[in-house]
């Protein structure tokens, strides 16, 4: 009951708040829409229970007048039937899709929030958000309904035809095997043992379901992302001659893949046995108990039909979770998925370091810094700093000193550490990282990328392409293509630096964001960002003795391996 009920409670909070949303004048009609459609199909069972009766009387009776008036009957109540399978196979999916477009800009918001996906990333807390975000959204949506309407019917199947087969089924003597009770409504009590005893043998078996579809859903997700991995680095790969490793790699995590798939088949082998054999001595068992009376004269065909159809329709209802066991344990694995995506994107830092505007401040300033490593390790320890307005600061330090975090953390993205940067208020900043993102779209989103209401003109546009060194592209503007794919690792550090001509930022910050040029080229670059950008503040984080010309101050990050770093300020020289 434990289990039950804290499937229901997850479920509850993960559905419920779609239709309190925004979107609740048309999600709520839908669902209401849904269900009413729902109990339609159960009275339409119920008067083709009805039917059954009289149209099996009309051979017993040899009625030929009886049976093209039940043919005629049976004609309108099909129509009847098909109408209403159709319009629910509308209004259920809409309402599904409608689901889903809700839930992916609201799990996407929640990702993005607080650089949550940054944070995943870093910390491993959630494997593959982005199959959860795609997959287990979509699964949410459509094992719900399928079951939510699933159920509501098996209890309307349930309230309709209990009556109907305690009715008919009439008493049930034990006189002639020696026992004095007469046991009413039998039929009724045999169709809930029968479910009860499927039900709890069924639980028996795919209870494991849960676990291993919620191990599929993660090891299918890390084959995908491997496969994504190939294609995304298929050059370096061709390079290093490295086809056998990668397919190595492959081949071990499809191997994942497939044991776990064959477990899962092997527990839903013994599922199904319970399953096909419950559903086959179904078919026959009310036929067993009922052909006696029949036999006897005490019925007539059409009520040993109707009765038949009414325990299957019983049994049909107290058998649900035995028939969509399998359904149910995987909508418990994307549920338990949804909520570990939540949980690693509310997991945020107890401390943070701070970007805060500050009018008072014409420079930028850091203070009480503290770094860390995800593991722990310490790497700067309540650091006070300033990077002063007009003044090229360059950032030095030998490899694996820190320099790339001290970056993120100037960024406000380092999610190990706390202090506080002050930013002059209203300031324009930029951060150039080592290896630029570049969006797939055209070449003129990809410069004005990530100032979407940038008014930059084409020619504007095409002035900064030429003065990074990257002319030949300025007839492709309108060009939609995977740049990050089309260009050289220099073209792609180019096109940063002509993302920053463009957008002209009060501070520019650069880690490495010309470590793949040549130092004539580097200098070219660092000369059209100095001419065309006078009043710009340049921080440079780079070891390059060649970057020293371009700045007025130089800080060098001196640690030790394994012991907390120091910031000095050194001659650029």
């Amino acid at each position: 009951m434990k289990k039950v009920g804290s499937f229901v409670v997850d479920w509850w909070r993960l559905v419920v708040p779609y239709f309190k949303s925004s979107e609740w004048p048309i999600a709520v009609p839908l669902l209401i829409g849904a269900i009413l459609l729902t109990f339609s199909s159960v009275g339409l069972e119920v008067l083709f229970n009805d039917w059954s009766r009289r149209f099996y009387d009309s051979f017993q009776n040899k009625d030929e007048a009886a049976f093209w008036r039940e043919i005629w009957t049976f004609a309108w109540l099909a129509a009847l039937f098909i109408a209403v399978y159709m319009t629910r196979a509308i209004v259920s999916p809409y309402l599904r899709l409608r689901w889903r477009r809700w839930l992916t800009r609201r799990y996407l918001a929640h990702w993005f929030d607080g650089r949550g996906y940054y944070r995943i990333e870093l910390q491993r807390s959630a494997d593959n958000p982005d199959q959860r975000i795609a997959e287990d959204l979509r699964q949410l949506g459509e094992y719900t309904m399928e079951l939510l309407l699933g159920f509501l019917q098996a209890i309307g199947l349930l309230l309709s035809f209990i009556v109907i087969l305690w009715t008919l089924s009439g008493p049930l003597s034990l006189a002639p095997i020696g026992i004095d009770i007469v046991i009413p409504g039998y039929m009724a009590i045999a169709a809930l043992v029968y479910a009860l005893a499927g039900t709890f043998l069924a639980n028996l078996v795919g209870r494991r379901l849960i676990p291993l579809n919620f191990q599929r859903q993660r090891l299918e997700a890390n084959f995908r992302f491997g496969l994504v991995r190939v294609r995304e680095n298929a050059e370096g790969i061709a390079l290093y001659n490295g086809e056998q490793r990668e397919a190595e790699v492959l081949n071990a995590r499809f191997a994942d893949v497939f044991a776990n798939g064959w477990r899962v088949l092997f527990t839903q082998v013994q599922l199904v046995f319970y399953q096909s054999g419950y559903a086959q001595i179904a078919i026959i068992f009310p036929y067993l108990v009922t052909a006696p009376r029949f036999f006897a004269g005490a019925i007539t065909l059409g009520v040993m039909m109707q009765t038949a159809s009414a325990f299957g329709q019983v049994q049909k209802a107290l058998s649900f979770f035995l028939d969509n066991y399998t359904q149910l344990a995987e909508l418990r694995a994307v549920m338990d998925r949804l909520k570990g995506l939540q949980a690693a994107t509310d997991d945020k830092p107890a401390t943070t370091v701070a970007v805060t505007p500050s009018a008072a401040a014409s420079d930028v300033g850091v203070e009480g810094l503290t770094l860390s490593l995800p593991n722990g390790q310490p790497l700067l320890q309540d650091t006070t700093f300033s990077l002063p307005r007009g003044r090229a600061t360059l950032i030095t330090g030998i490899s694996g000193s820190g320099k790339s975090t001290l970056f993120r953390a100037l960024a406000g993205i380092w999610p190990f550490g706390q202090g506080t940067v002050h930013v002059p208020a209203g300031a324009r900043v930029l951060f150039l990282p080592q290896k630029p993102y570049i969006p797939i779209g055209t070449l003129r989103d990809a410069v004005k990328y990530p100032d979407e209401h940038s008014t930059a003109s084409d020619g504007q546009i095409v002035a900064a392409l030429e003065a990074a060194r990257l002319g030949h592209l300025a007839g492709r503007l309108d060009e939609d293509a995977h740049w990050s794919n089309v260009l050289s690792g220099g073209e792609q550090q180019r096109l940063a630096i002509a993302r920053a001509l463009v957008f002209k930022p009060d501070w520019l910050f650069l880690d490495e964001a010309t470590a793949s040029l040549d130092e004539a080229a580097e200098a070219a670059v660092y000369g059209e960002l100095k001419a065309q950008l006078p009043d710009m503040t340049l921080v440079s984080i780079g070891h390059r003795p060649s970057l020293r010309q371009w700045h007025d101050r130089r800080l060098e990050l001196q640690r030790a391996p394994g012991q907390v770093g120091q910031l000095v300020e050194v001659p650029v020289a």
